[in-house]
C-alpha cells in the first residue's frame, strides 16, 4: 500500500496595521504627506517592512516607541531600499539615513528619538524634507 502525503504550508496572514495620515511641515507650510502604517508594539516593530517587494512613494511605516531612546534598525529580510527619519517626541526630524536591502548593519540614531519613519529610499529628498522639519499628527502633536 502506498500513501502520499502533501503538506501545504499555511502561514498566519499579517494582521492589517492601522494607518495614519501624516504631514511634514516647515515654517507652517506642508511639504509632503505620507500614509504611514503604524508599528506600535514589539511584534509589529520587529516585523516592520520585512518581506515586502514594493512600497509606493507617499507610503511608509511609522515606528512608535514608549520612551525616547537611541533607536537602531537593520534591513534583515527587507527587499526595498529605504530611507529612515529619526524623529523626536515633538515631531522634529532629527536625522535622515538611507538603508540598503538585506544589510544587517545597524543604522543607529545619533540621539534619542521617540519615532522612526521609513519610506522608499530617496523619498524625503524628492519631496524636499530635511532634518529640522516637523511631522504632524505623529502622536501628541
Amino acid at each position: 500500500m502506498f500513501f502520499c502525503l502533501f503538506f501545504i504550508p499555511v502561514g498566519c496572514a499579517q494582521e492589517e496595521l492601522k494607518v495614519r495620515e501624516l504631514s511634514i511641515e516647515r515654517d507652517g507650510k506642508v511639504l509632503a504627506a505620507v500614509r504611514a502604517e503604524i508599528a506600535g508594539n514589539d511584534e509589529d516593530r520587529s516585523r516592520g517592512l520585512m518581506f515586502r517587494k514594493e512600497l509606493p512613494d507617499g507610503d511608509g511605516m511609522l515606528f512608535i516607541f514608549e520612551n525616547d531612546q537611541i533607536l537602531s534598525f537593520w534591513m534583515k529580510n527587507t527587499y526595498i531600499p529605504l530611507s529612515i527619519a529619526y524623529i523626536s517626541r515633538d515631531g522634529t526630524i532629527n536625522e535622515i539615513r538611507d538603508m540598503q536591502p538585506h544589510d544587517e548593519t545597524s543604522v543607529t540614531s545619533g540621539r534619542p528619538a521617540r519615532y522612526a519613519l521609513e519610506v522608499p529610499q530617496g523619498w524625503f529628498a524628492r519631496v524636499g524634507v530635511r532634518p529640522g522639519d516637523t511631522v504632524k499628527n505623529i502622536g501628541g502633536n
